[in-house]
């Protein structure tokens, strides 16, 4: 999880409560505009997880830290027998990661990293909560995320940006029109996601045409870091397309649920 996010962020805000852990993006301008929320379930992945916030009422803890870092550490651990990370403060706040390895003789082998992080104060956390799901006209199932990513390394070469498009019937097209060259990718058959219609998100969809086709024209090196650090492997992987404004990519795992949201270009 934390490679993939490195791969879309250079800095981000992780999120505790006692439940949850989440990793935030919301760049607004300057990193043209994408925003990322990424949600795991502390007990798919702690054995033992104690936290305490700033006051009862609101026990969660807002932390900014590079995930670049936090996945070096990670990587040392891939054959630990037990990894513990907590918050210290060791000249400034540092997110520790104390790896025990495996070691030959009776003594234990620990490698400590610690991860200089800012503690996001209270009077800001309402600048990171959870984006809600936009006013779609087409919700559509993505294709294998392996091909859609061949196919978009492949255009990323031509032009600096592409069109995503899609309709009701469960077809999509990757397109790129340049001066010199035009080229579309079809995909058919990936289905459309139900959704329940109390939501309100499916004002715009519903009614629609069921073969006219929504398009969002979106900057190609945003589209291609999604899929190049993607590597959760979703057992779903879905798209919302917002006409000329947004696309909302929503991939769902059994531990992990990742939403990123691209805008579109002018």
């Amino acid at each position: 999880v934390i490679n993939t996010i490195a791969k879309l962020a250079k800095t981000c805000t992780l999120r505790l409560t006692v439940s949850k852990l989440y990793f935030i993006l919301s760049d607004k301008v300057a990193n043209g505009g994408t925003s990322m929320w990424c949600e795991l379930c502390q007990g798919n992945f702690f054995d033992e997880f104690q936290m305490e916030g700033v006051a009862a009422e609101h026990n969660e803890i807002y932390l900014e830290l590079m995930p670049e870092n936090l996945s070096r550490a990670l990587k040392t651990a891939q054959s630990a027998k037990a990894v513990k990370i907590k918050l210290t403060n060791k000249h400034c706040p540092c997110l520790r990661v104390a790896v025990e390895l495996p070691s030959l003789s009776s003594s234990s082998r620990i490698v400590t990293h610690d991860i200089p992080v800012g503690i996001i104060p209270r009077r800001l956390w309402n600048d990171f909560r959870e984006p809600s799901v936009p006013d779609f006209d087409v919700s559509i199932y993505l294709p294998v995320l392996k091909t859609m990513k061949s196919v978009v390394e492949r255009m990323k070469n031509l032009s600096n940006s592409i069109v995503i498009e899609a309709n009701l019937s469960g077809e999509m097209n990757l397109k790129i029109e340049t001066d010199l060259v035009s080229v579309t990718t079809h995909f058919k058959d990936l289905g459309n996601p139900p959704w329940a219609s109390e939501d309100g998100c499916q004002s715009s969809a519903q009614g629609r045409d069921l073969e006219s086709m929504a398009e969002a024209r979106i900057d190609i090196k945003k589209l291609q870091q999604l899929l190049a650090g993607q590597q959760v492997n979703p057992t779903k992987a879905l798209c919302n397309i917002v006409s000329k404004r947004i696309v909302h990519f929503i991939l769902l795992h059994e531990d992990v649920s990742l939403q990123y949201f691209i805008p579109a270009l002018a």
